[in-house]
């Protein structure tokens, strides 16, 4: 267990929950569900079974340092590693794998989202732990793919070369897939072999460092060259600079896509990467009409399918909607079609910079 680590990234802006989630504070440090946790508090909870307080990292934004500490008050300053600037996945990644190795060779990394969902909290324990068994004397690279039970096109997929491969069993990945239409999502679920691509990766440090030389040597030089001082004064300066120079690449493409001893492990936990109010709006409780709301002030009179997300003192009534998403937060309303919520970042663009038309 002392060679069990977690990377929890936590830098994105979290833009497609505007304007509930905003820069300042993005949605891993909200409570989006009304849990009384916000996703990152989550996030350590549902593992902290497994992985000693003392061997949680987080990498995130600089801006976001604070916050950070403020939810996780157990962390050291050194757990927490902050990126100048966003360089994607696999910079982030790579950072914390030089980091970790140089401070345990035997580490064994569990690299997971800060703002993703799982209802099943034990059966996502007994997941990791038997992919923390595969991995501790394996160089292979492991991710968790979910059983699809739905033609989902908000997802990547995994494809195994097991088309019949079964809950819990572990094969290797044929290839990856980006998300499919409509059409392309069904032929995935009745061919089998196909799972949705998670996110959550299981690896030793060496085995992604590895990786990492091999398919980002550019990457794997200035990390490397950093060995002196991690866990220094001089840590943070030296990150600051070298940062920019990252390739902006994500672990899929920079490294996953080109590697031959990736594996996936089948999953099913109750997974959602909550990317949208309308994965939110199928994870939250609902009425009989379909209503999902949070507000003890909302009232509302032939609504269907719709999700509201306001303030407890604000009185609000809503007649007539149906498949809507109503959000009022940081001094906005917002009212969209569920069908229409890809045009989020569209509108959150057009209240922050109102001129550029």
């Amino acid at each position: 267990m002392d060679n069990n680590f977690l990377v929890i990234m936590a830098g994105g802006i979290g833009s497609r929950f505007w304007p509930m989630s905003t820069s300042e504070t993005p949605k891993q440090f909200l409570d989006i569900l009304g849990t009384g946790k916000t996703m990152i508090q989550q996030t350590v909870a549902r593992i902290e079974d497994i992985i000693p307080k003392r061997n949680i990292f987080v990498v995130t934004s600089r801006y976001y340092k604070d916050i950070v500490q403020e939810q996780l008050p157990f962390l050291e300053d050194s757990q927490i590693l902050l990126e100048p600037c966003m360089r994607n996945t696999a910079p982030c990644i790579a950072y914390a794998s030089y980091k970790i190795q140089n401070r345990c060779p035997d580490a064994n990394i569990i690299v997971a989202p800060s703002d993703h969902l799982i209802t099943d909290e034990s059966g996502f324990r007994k997941t990791v732990e038997k992919a923390l068994d595969f991995t501790k004397y394996q160089n292979v690279l492991l991710t968790l793919g979910i059983d699809p039970h739905r033609p989902e096109t908000g997802y990547g997929y995994i494809k195994s070369t097991n088309p019949k491969i079964s809950t819990n069993e572990i094969d290797k990945v044929s290839e990856f897939k980006e998300k499919p239409d409509i059409h392309t999502a069904k032929r995935y679920l009745e061919s089998g072999g196909y799972l949705w691509n998670s996110g959550i990766f299981v690896w030793s440090a060496s085995s992604v460092i590895e990786a990492i030389e091999k398919s980002l040597p550019e990457v794997a030089k200035l990390f490397t060259r950093g060995k002196e001082v991690y866990d220094t004064p001089s840590e943070q300066e030296y990150i600051d600079r070298i940062y920019p120079q990252c390739q902006n690449i994500s672990i899929d493409y920079g490294i996953l896509e080109h590697a031959d001893n990736i594996y996936v492990l089948s999953s099913k936990f109750g997974w959602s990467d909550l990317g949208t109010w309308g994965s939110l709006w199928e994870k939250r409780q609902r009425d009989n009409q379909g209503n999902s709301v949070v507000g003890s002030g909302v009232h509302l009179f032939e609504c269907n399918n719709t999700i509201v997300t306001v303030p407890d003192e604000r009185s609000v009534v809503l007649q007539g909607l149906n498949d809507f998403i109503v959000v009022e937060a940081n001094g906005v309303i917002m009212v969209c079609k569920k069908e229409e919520e890809q045009r989020i970042k569209e509108f959150r663009e057009k209240v922050l910079t109102p001129n550029q038309d």
